[in-house]
């Protein structure tokens, strides 16, 4: 039996922060991470494979997309 896990308000409002415009690693990092683990948005999105980085080898260049599954998590919201 296949469970669906009802994303949290802060999870919707990280992606679609992500999906307003382009958003560099750097500038997700700065705005999102935390060290607290009852606030590990950046992490969940990742491992729930909603984003992906994309783009140049360096930090710098290194862009946060949202993958299908992001996009598809947003409409549903």
């Amino acid at each position: 039996m296949s469970e669906t896990v009802s994303p949290s308000g802060t999870l919707l409002q990280f992606l679609s922060w992500v999906a307003l415009r382009p958003r560099r690693y750097g500038e997700t990092m700065e705005a999102w991470r935390t060290s607290c683990p009852r606030l590990s948005v950046w992490e969940d999105a990742v491992t729930q494979d909603l984003v992906r980085l994309a783009g140049g080898a360096d930090q710098g260049s290194v862009r946060v997309e949202l993958t299908a599954a992001g996009e598809a998590l947003i409409r549903r919201g």
